[in-house]
């Protein structure tokens, strides 16, 4: 991505340095090693890296450190200044976009940490991924995910990360457009699988939302640079849910499915990248995903 001379957003809240990045555990400290293994159990299996994490430690309470004060971060790091213009273009897109339809967007903040901190929907932890609290509009990543998405899922390239934070920027829009609470509403009243399938047409709309991102952003600044948009799909495949169940259990749950599969991340995000119109990203009256 060419984003060298793109300005950098001012909310980005930085509260990294706490002291190694681990989890406090009744006194002692889980390092990165025993959250990859909680990361791999919760998003693999379903199961809350919490209990994963207490089993590690003995049964000791699992707590989080507490959160630093943010800072700015230092000048020779370059993967901060790369997500705050990342987030700098989410949010010249969707002022755009929100302007066009009469609306005013709010900018939602990035908190980068890592092991664990304080958010509006509870503790937010390295184990449960890049994540957007709708409670106090920010979106949460610990870059070492990074890593992650480049090394375990074989997702390289600034497009690729550029696409994570999008999409949760994504969740951000429809938390703002309402359509958050409504599916949230729902979900109450559903059943199991009614709520899984409520999700996955969540999580589509987003990544459709994320492809709108990408398009405007494009269009305005001529950002994108050759084999970009194929990293970004790369990225959106490695994560389908079929995928990686098929990974950690060697078969495929389609009824447990709550992101979607690699083929409908994928077409999605297309099909926001090639309309450049969040018009386009209504999943949730799409009869066929």
């Amino acid at each position: 991505m060419r984003l060298d001379d793109q300005r950098e957003s001012d909310n980005v809240e930085d509260r990294r340095g706490s002291g190694g990045g681990g989890l406090s555990l009744g006194g002692g400290n889980i390092g990165i090693g025993g959250i990859i293994i909680a990361l791999a159990a919760s998003y693999f299996l379903g199961i809350n890296p919490l209990t994963v994490l207490n089993l590690l430690s003995g049964g000791n309470p699992v707590g989080p450190q507490s959160a630093p004060a943010a800072h700015k971060p230092p000048a020779d790091d370059p993967m901060t200044h790369f997500v705050a213009k990342v987030l700098a273009s989410t949010e010249d897109t969707w002022t755009e976009v929100f302007r066009a339809n009469g609306r005013q967007y709010e900018k939602p903040r990035l908190v980068l940490f890592t092991g664990a901190t304080p958010t509006a929907c509870g503790t937010g932890q390295t184990a449960m991924g890049p994540f957007y609290c709708p409670g106090d509009h920010k979106v949460y990543i610990d870059l070492a995910f990074y890593r992650e998405l480049k090394d375990r899922f074989k997702a390289p390239g600034e497009f690729a990360q550029a696409y994570v934070i999008a999409h949760e920027v994504g969740h951000h829009v429809q938390n703002l457009l309402g359509i958050a609470d409504k599916v949230h509403t729902a979900q109450q009243r559903a059943g199991k699988a009614e709520g899984n399938a409520l999700s996955v047409r969540m999580e589509l709309q987003a990544d459709c939302l994320a492809g709108v991102w990408g398009k405007r952003t494009d269009t305005m600044k001529k950002v994108l640079e050759p084999g970009d948009l194929e990293a970004a799909l790369t990225a959106a495949s490695a994560i389908g849910d079929d995928r990686l169940q098929q990974q950690a259990q060697g078969r495929i749950v389609p009824e447990s499915f709550t992101h979607g599969s690699s083929e409908q991340r994928v077409r999605w995000f297309k099909r926001g990248f090639e309309s450049g119109d969040m018009n386009q990203c209504n999943t949730f009256k799409a009869k066929s995903l």
